[in-house]
């Protein structure tokens, strides 16, 4: 989450006009992320999201993700719940920006990541991945694997600024990921974001998924290579291989993966590593002036991605 777009007293009171939520009480952005820009509204009906669709996401694409928070929230799956306006749509227009109000969920995002979330993380993505299979639209993965070297060949020869000789690194790696990227996994609806300032937690127990911005159809088992990576690694760089234990464990516990799938896992990881690599290098080179936003440091996953290098099979993940 963050904000770009600065949104005036008046806009805000007309817009919220064409929806039953009350009164506006007060309203703030919200910095954490690098996508959208996001406001917490105070009403006199509770609290709400305030969404306001920057230039990543395309318009076309709302109505999957809203209709898919729909279709999860409807069979259970604890995330934000769209508003939909008098006139029944759930997506408006607010200072020239796609818009939208989801439900608030309860719940903070957890400051150090212990064996017992990687486990309930673990649970509620198998059920979200079978949930999503009942939602009749689809939508592909502008960030997966085909669109990586597009989004390098933006940055260009400035990753050096970076770090040096971050160009040919990742040059190379994506030689290495296009030549082995697998093809014939189980695939479907995946979340593709899932970190843990996506994941609200009461107490240890799962209280909520955010930020499905990313969704789209993909490899089921690369949405877990993505939380490996988010969830797995210590502060230091280090590889926690209890939490990973624990977070397959947990999600084969719900829903079995093919036999074949998990030897592709290292080179998942590979991919999941590189997409956060180059997403994070593109936002700090191209940070807006002016923007609340907190562009999130590039490194961390050339580090994580080393790691994913030296990885043989899915044993080194501490997966049996």
């Amino acid at each position: 989450m963050a904000v770009y777009t600065q949104v005036s007293d008046v806009a805000l009171r007309a817009f919220l006009s064409e929806y039953d939520v009350g009164e506006l009480r007060s309203y703030k952005g919200i910095a954490e992320g690098v996508e959208n820009s996001n406001y917490l509204l105070q009403t006199s009906q509770g609290q709400f999201i305030l969404t306001l669709y920057e230039k990543r996401v395309d318009p076309k694409d709302l109505p999957f993700f809203l209709g898919l928070l729909d279709s999860l929230s409807e069979q259970g799956i604890p995330c934000p719940v769209p508003i939909h306006n008098k006139a029944g749509n759930a997506l408006g227009t607010l200072e020239k920006k796609p818009a939208a109000i989801v439900s608030f969920l309860e719940g903070t995002c957890v400051q150090k990541v212990r064996r017992e979330h990687c486990a309930e993380l673990g649970k509620h993505l198998a059920r979200m991945h079978q949930a999503a299979q009942d939602f009749s639209l689809s939508r592909a993965n502008a960030l997966g694997h085909s669109g990586w070297r597009p989004l390098f060949d933006q940055i260009g020869e400035k990753a050096n600024t970076v770090a040096p000789g971050l160009h040919d690194i990742i040059a190379e790696e994506l030689d290495h990921l296009d030549k082995h990227w697998p093809t014939g996994l189980k695939e479907g609806i995946i979340h593709a974001d899932l970190f843990p300032d996506n994941v609200f937690f009461i107490d240890r127990s799962l209280s909520g998924l955010i930020d499905f911005y990313f969704a789209c159809n993909d490899a089921v088992l690369y949405d877990l290579a993505i939380c490996i990576n988010a969830w797995c690694f210590e502060r230091g760089g280090d590889f926690n291989a209890t939490n990973a234990r624990a977070l397959t464990t947990a999600y084969q516990s719900v829903s079995d993966l093919p036999a074949g799938d998990m030897e592709a896992l290292p080179i998942l990881c590979r991919g999941a590593a590189m997409r956060f690599l180059l997403t994070r290098l593109y936002d700090w080179i191209h940070t807006v002036d002016g923007a609340m936003v907190q562009p999130k440091d590039p490194i961390a996953y050339l580090n994580r991605l080393r790691f994913h290098q030296a990885a043989r099979s899915h044993s080194s993940y501490g997966v049996t």
